[in-house]
């Protein structure tokens, strides 16, 4: 061929690869130019796929192609396709029908009838990311020349150059695809906010379009939606949105709190059990927070480490979405809980004036106070922590369950504990018991540690409030002093919620004053703990190595401290009622000073 032949030959192979931005179509063209212009009678585009160990046909030119009666694969071993990749030069075989080092190509030149073969490495690869070659047999046997490999890599080199173009053309036109669709979903978003739309909806439209597995976790009432399982090989989709609702949903939650606490960057990997197994999966958890108020969360289950800024443009859309809506349902129960606060503080203070009034507004926000019920109270062992214990998020969780106990339940944040006015149709105390199991249960997943939990007596009408109030105030105390949680009752604590009653009055403060008010104005004016060492001594039964060993004392120490106490306050310990009169007294005035430190 000529020069003035080749380029033209070049020039018509250009412009036939470049007339379709159809990847299989350029194919097709490509090996048509291969062939059209050389001495080649048929030709192929393959695909190698390594990790299988075949090459796979794309496209093919053949005159005489006979339907169904070719193969689209071949086995990498028995072909001289991977050897022109492996070496990255061309792989000519001069004859087909003689050769012994590629058997798979002496059978289909028998069949086909083609005899010299060249395979070209392309340089580029197809939509799956497989190394593509060039293979073009002749008819007879010929001379490859220099010439002729030029060519043909001429005629490679331009479609690999068509190749990447359509790969561009086809990226671009899935990015902007993927643009019209974020738009469209973020639209669509702003109208759910506006409608004031649920977050179920609101979910399952951002999974539709976001390349990884989402979850929203709502904090403020410990619910969990998910959409489609980051392991399906293990939990298909519908039994693990079913999970989420069920066992899965408490440690998602506590991983959602732990990353609202302590926000990072990099993936939470959670170890997550259900059924009979354990599974691990990474989660990229982003706080949903409305004016610094932590909402929920949004988990995404990264299949990959890519994420384009389309993704993040999507991330933010959704997380502004879901933080609007789960905003509006905080604000509102907010709102509602502070004006049944405002309502259930006067009645347990006795701050009413006319019951018919009291008992009007009641009715108004959805409870009888002619109705009898028991009150319950929640709070934690330790100290005061009202953004934990009287946070919005306990009283969301024990006004939902008691709400789904009885529809007349009201919940209210008073002081540092959550109270709970339960409607009760009986004398029976088991609904109250109920309600506070499962309340337990609950917290331990919103606190992170067991609360305390009491039952009032019956309040049988307005009246009954403020003393079933001091009740559970007193019995909250009681717990904490003897560091006591979960659920309980008045008869745990013998006397002490009859004494501490009286704590304030005369008789009682007299008791107290008469048996130990010198001990404790001495321990107070010369720092010394003779209250402290009294009570551990009665507290190990007045045994002075076991009581020693406590206090981390030498006995010979302790015997001084104890004839000190007795020298000083005439205090002897020599009969059971003496010993039974000043743990009492101790007692009295712990519970009375831990509640003047509280006030």
């Amino acid at each position: 061929m000529d020069h003035r032949s080749l380029l033209r030959a070049l020039r018509d192979a250009a412009s036939l690869i470049n007339s379709s931005g159809d990847l299989d179509t350029m194919l097709r063209h490509l090996v048509y130019a291969a062939c059209h212009h050389g001495t080649w009678a048929m030709g192929a585009v393959m695909a190698i796929d390594r990790d299988n160990g075949y090459a796979h046909v794309l496209a093919r030119h053949d005159p005489n192609l006979i339907p169904n009666r070719l193969e689209n694969r071949w086995a990498l071993a028995t072909s001289p396709a991977l050897v022109a990749l492996t070496r990255n030069e061309p792989v000519v075989i001069a004859d087909a029908l003689a050769s012994e080092e590629f058997p798979g190509y002496r059978q289909e030149a028998h069949q086909r009838g083609y005899r010299t073969v060249v395979v070209l490495p392309m340089g580029c690869c197809d939509e799956s990311g497989r190394p593509m070659v060039l293979t073009a047999q002749s008819r007879s046997v010929v001379e490859v020349t220099e010439e002729d490999l030029a060519f043909l890599g001429t005629i490679v080199h331009l479609g690999a150059i068509a190749v990447d173009k359509a790969h561009r053309l086809r990226a671009e036109h899935q990015a902007a695809e993927r643009l019209q669709s974020v738009l469209a979903v973020n639209a669509s978003l702003m109208e759910q906010v506006l409608a004031d739309g649920d977050v179920a909806s609101a979910a399952a439209m951002i999974g539709e379009v976001f390349p990884d597995p989402i979850a929203v976790v709502d904090l403020t009432a410990n619910l969990v939606v998910a959409g489609r399982s980051p392991r399906p090989e293990t939990l298909d989709d519908a039994a693990w949105q079913a999970a989420a609702r069920s066992t899965l949903g408490r440690p998602l939650v506590r991983a959602a709190r732990a990353a609202v606490d302590l926000p990072r960057d990099e993936p939470w990997d959670l170890l997550l059990e259900h059924g009979a197994g354990r599974f691990k999966v990474a989660a990229r958890i982003e706080p949903l927070v409305i004016d610094r108020e932590a909402v929920g969360a949004l988990m995404v289950f990264p299949r990959s480490n890519a994420v384009g800024d389309l993704d993040h443009l999507l991330l933010d859309s959704a997380k502004f979405a879901l933080s609007v809506q789960l905003m509006r349902g905080f604000i509102r129960f907010r709102a509602e809980a502070q004006t049944l606060t405002d309502l259930v503080s006067e009645i347990v203070e006795q701050r009413w004036r006319d019951p018919a009034d009291i008992a009007a507004r009641a009715l108004r926000l959805g409870f009888d106070l002619a109705m009898p019920a028991r009150l319950v109270a929640v709070g934690l062992p330790g100290p005061r922590r009202p953004g934990v214990a009287a946070g919005i998020d306990l009283l969301r969780s024990v006004a939902r369950i008691a709400q789904e106990q009885h529809a007349g339940a009201v919940s209210v944040a008073l002081d540092d504990l959550v109270l709970c006015r339960l409607p009760a149709e009986g004398d029976s105390e088991e609904p109250a018991r109920k309600l506070m199991r499962r309340i337990a249960e609950e917290a331990r997943l919103v606190l992170d540690d067991t609360p305390i939990l009491v039952a009032s007596k019956l309040c049988a009408g307005l009246a009954d409030h403020p003393a079933a109030w001091a009740q559970c105030r007193r019995m909250i105390d009681l717990a904490r002093r003897f560091k006591r949680r979960g659920v309980l009752t008045a008869q745990e604590f013998g006397p002490f919620p009859v004494l501490l009653s009286a704590a304030d009055t005369e008789e009682v403060q007299g008791f107290v004053d008469g048996a130990i008010g010198a001990v404790a104005r001495h321990d107070r004016k010369h720092g010394t703990a003779y209250v402290e060492t009294l009570s551990r001594y009665l507290d190990q039964g007045c045994r002075t190595q076991a009581c020693a060993d406590a206090m981390g004392l030498h006995v010979t120490t302790l015997r001084y401290r104890l004839a000190r106490i007795q020298e000083l306050f005439g205090i002897e310990l020599n009969t059971p009622e003496r010993r039974f009169s000043l743990e009492l007294a101790i007692r009295l005035h712990a519970m009375v000073r831990d509640r003047a430190a509280r006030d």
